[in-house]
Formats: C-alpha cells, structure tokens, sequence
C-alpha cells in the first residue's frame, strides 16, 4: 500500500487535472543539498581518490557536479510507503488529505507512458551500492530522510542541448555546484514534467487530515462526488480533540 499527503492546493489540483507531477531533480536541493548526489565518502571509495590530495579533490567537485547537472535530466514524483499514519508526515507534506494505492495499481499506467520510467523504493543507506550508477544515486538518500519510506516515480527525459561542465569558472576553477549565474539551464528545460493518468483507476481511499476545517471536508467530499469516484472517503486514523496542533507538534514533539 502507498499514499501520498497533500495540502488543498495539490489535491485540487490533481483532481481537476489527473495528471502526475513530476519535478526536476535538481530542485530537490533546496530542501536536500545531497539530493541525486552520492556521499563524497562513496565518490572517494568507488574512484580511488585520496582525501587532502588537490588533484583528486579537485576531481571529486567535477565528479559531483557532473551528478547535479546529470539529475537535470531526471524528474520523480514521490509516493510515502504505507505502514501507519503519523502526525509528523501530515504536518511535513499534507494538512489536507491523504490519497492510497497499490505498486499494482500504479505500475501499469507507468509502463504505459513513452518516456525512459523507473519506478522503485529509496534507500537511506549506501551499503547496497555498488559501482557508479547515477540512476542509483537518485534511488538512495541519507539516513535523515528515512521516515519518509519513499517511492520515487523517475521520469528521463534528457536535453539534447545540455551544455555539461557548467561548473567551471571562467577562472578554471571546478566548483561543486554548475554556475547558473553564469551558465544557465537552457531556457526550453521544464521545471516539471506532467503526465495524463487514469486517476479513478489508482485512488482506493481518500483519508481526511486530523483536526480539517468541515469546509475543507466538505469540499473535498464534493471533488469526489463530482468526478464520480466511488473510493472511500474517512477520516484519518490519528483524529481525536486530544491530537497536538502543528504548533504544539513543533514545540514539544
């Protein structure tokens, strides 16, 4: 079972589109400076480059920054894999609703879609990995994210016109980081990708967040009912008057 949190303007617009949102890897770093990257302590291992040794330092900012531009290149979105419901997920990715479905349920419409598509759970460690796969690198994440038990949606879809070694400065420097003040992504690359899904055949249950407005409740009982979707809709499992507000979560959570 997966599922996905989502505040009132995602699920607005999922419903009205019934479409998947997928967003350009590299926009993850905001929130994760590692995101699509490896460890330099895996970079170091996997290519033989001593630590302090300029040269092989040196090499490790191009190798990273080749990581980042490769992962401009690559768009997911993200489903929760489902155990229980927690109160820290409903205040970090949705105060709204939670939809459910099934890997079976979604995996055939993947399939379908013309683009290169992987479909697979992250992992929070880098014991598993072996070699130098840039696909891998955006399939493992650090051991701080790994109560968001993800599935990624990848979508490939490659510029034809990508200008790589962006991270060089004019003064031959290899920063980590490709200079986008400087060299900037091609204007034609999206900061996301959406793609049309049958949305009735994926959705099994529709879970409303602990302690919604009624006007919210109602009005997504009525998205419901207007796109005649005969998935339940309940409340969360976490709904009592004795729940914590986000603010009170925050302070003594």
């Amino acid at each position: 079972m997966i599922c996905r949190y989502l505040d009132l303007f995602k699920f607005r617009d999922l419903f009205a589109s019934e479409e998947l949102y997928l967003r350009r890897v590299d926009k993850f770093k905001e929130s994760d400076p590692t995101e699509g990257l490896a460890s330099d302590e895996y970079i170091r291992k996997t290519r033989g480059l001593q630590r302090f040794d300029i040269g092989d330092e040196i090499t490790l900012n191009n190798d990273q920054a080749n990581a980042r531009q490769n992962s401009e290149g690559y768009f997911i979105n993200c489903w929760h894999i489902f155990e229980n419901e927690t109160l820290e997920m409903w205040n970090t990715y949705g105060n709204c609703a939670c939809i459910f479905s099934r890997v079976e349920l979604l995996r055939p419409i993947i399939d379908s879609f013309l683009d290169p598509m992987f479909l697979g759970a992250v992992r929070y460690s880098e014991r598993h990995k072996t070699g130098y796969n840039m696909i891998d690198f955006v399939f493992t994440k650090t051991r701080q994210f790994q109560r968001d038990k993800e599935l990624r949606i990848l979508l490939q879809c490659y510029d034809p016109l990508h200008r790589t070694n962006r991270n060089i400065s004019p003064q031959g420097f290899f920063n980590r980081e490709p200079l986008d003040e400087l060299y900037p992504i091609n204007p034609w690359v999206p900061e996301c990708k959406r793609r049309r899904i049958d949305l009735k055949s994926v959705v099994t249950e529709i879970r409303l967040a602990p302690r919604l407005p009624d006007e919210t409740a109602d009005e997504i009982r009525r998205w419901v009912k207007n796109k005649n979707f005969d998935c339940p809709v309940g409340p969360s499992d976490l709904t009592s008057r004795f729940a914590p507000t986000p603010d009170e979560l925050k302070k003594y959570g």
